[in-house]
């Protein structure tokens, strides 16, 4: 088949294959592990929802439901989109299903793919992937830091080093209005097109979010919501800066972050990667205390992040970080003949059920080649099995890295791999 004729994936869609797909699948379950061992529980979503739930919750000001959003109308006319986040929906599942009339916090943890219309480039895709979590119900800057720490200790997990956690505090509802009086009279002076300035009517907060430079320059003065935190909003944020220093969790202060979704309030943070250039977040998050009464639940707050899995991935490449060791075989099985291969699957089986990594030699192939196969697999050990072996019940097992070989009988080779293994 030519070229021509062949069918892709669509532009900007991030997709991983073999060798590339050990590396996310390492990625992926080191940011997870940290939230699992604070006692964060799986939520499946779904990934498109009602439209409304995103321009309702994610705020319709931001560039993510105002150019971003993957919206459709489908078969009964309701209007559809691809979820662009994952805050938004844990929120309408909690309410659906009633995890708020329970304990609290309720603590959720969540990976998938998300969807976004912009511009691909290197750590900016159509479709990407994210873990993430929220922890809903309580509003305590201990908490704060808890999910911060979390994140940083996936990231110190995957084996990063050159990033940086930025924080801030967006205050309470006192805060952003003491505030959005002086913003405004602020904005108005400036020299801004008709769809900056309609925007900035609806959130002049998006302003310092703004990534072009004629925008940058003009903001350069504006007035900091740092500057008017009320004194509740002031020691929540002070609290939160000595949680994180006890911890050891480094971070510096960025009075102008309001990163893109309008649900935000108090506590907010985001962690920069130095080696990725443009693309430079691999992650963030924040409080949200006016989210679940905006879609029809209780007045609660809650805390959560979303971490990019892809990015994560090129920071990982960026620093020289491998994880291909992590998915060598134990054992590599070579059977010769058809009675052979009934054995090769039964032993095979037995050893995967016990916990060992076994894979077999299909084909027919001569030995030479699936000694080759053996080889790139990366197993420890292989064992040709034939007739002989069959007969004796004894087989030759080769240590790949060495060369060395050792007999051991089919009844034994479990036990002699998990002494050999440490398994």
């Amino acid at each position: 088949m030519s070229k021509a004729n062949q069918i892709q994936a669509p532009k900007g869609v991030s997709e991983y294959v073999p060798p590339q797909s050990r590396k996310f699948e390492s990625v992926r379950q080191a940011l997870l592990e940290p939230a699992k061992n604070a006692g964060y529980e799986l939520i499946e979503l779904p990934v498109f929802e009602d439209t409304d739930l995103f321009t309702r919750g994610v705020g319709e000001s931001t560039d993510v439901v105002s150019k971003e959003m993957y919206t459709f109308e489908d078969r009964g006319g309701r209007s559809i989109t691809l979820r662009p986040e994952g805050t938004a929906g844990v929120m309408r599942a909690v309410i659906e299903h009633g995890l708020d009339r329970g304990q609290l916090p309720v603590k959720l943890y969540y990976s998938g793919a998300f969807f976004r219309a912009e511009r691909p480039q290197a750590g900016r895709y159509r479709q990407f992937y994210q873990v993430g979590i929220e922890a809903i119900g309580i509003q305590d800057a201990a908490l704060d830091a808890e999910v911060i720490a979390i994140a940083d200790a996936g990231f110190r997990s995957i084996g990063l080093k050159k990033y940086r956690l930025e924080i801030t505090s967006l205050g309470d509802a006192i805060s952003r209005a003491k505030h959005r009086i002086d913003l405004v009279k602020f904005i108005e002076k400036l020299n801004l097109d008709d769809a900056t300035r309609t925007r900035a009517a609806i959130n002049p907060l998006r302003l310092f979010d703004d990534k072009r430079e004629e925008i940058k320059k003009q903001m350069a003065d504006a007035p900091l919501l740092l500057d008017f935190l009320s004194e509740q909003s002031l020691k929540d944020f002070e609290d939160v800066q000595r949680h994180l220093s006890e911890m050891k969790v480094d971070f510096i202060i960025n009075p102008r972050m309001v990163r893109g979704l309008d649900y935000y309030t108090g506590t907010t943070f985001e962690f920069v990667h130095e080696l990725l250039g443009a693309q430079s977040g691999i992650g963030g998050g924040g409080r949200y205390d006016g989210l679940m009464a905006e879609l029809g639940g209780q007045e609660l707050s809650g805390i959560g992040f979303g971490l990019g899995i892809d990015r994560c991935v090129l920071a990982a490449d960026a620093e020289g970080i491998s994880f291909d060791q992590e998915f060598t075989s134990d054992l590599f099985i070579i059977p010769l003949g058809d009675e052979s291969k009934s054995t090769a699957l039964k032993t095979a089986q037995e050893l995967r059920n016990a916990g060992f990594r076994v894979e077999i030699s299909f084909g027919d192939r001569a030995l030479k080649g699936s000694m080759k196969a053996a080889d790139k697999s990366g197993a420890a050990y292989v064992l040709v099995l034939g007739e002989s072996e069959i007969s004796s019940g004894t087989v030759e097992l080769k240590q790949m890295s060495t060369g060395e070989t050792s007999s051991v009988t089919l009844t034994s080779l479990q036990n002699h791999l998990r002494n050999v293994s440490g398994k």
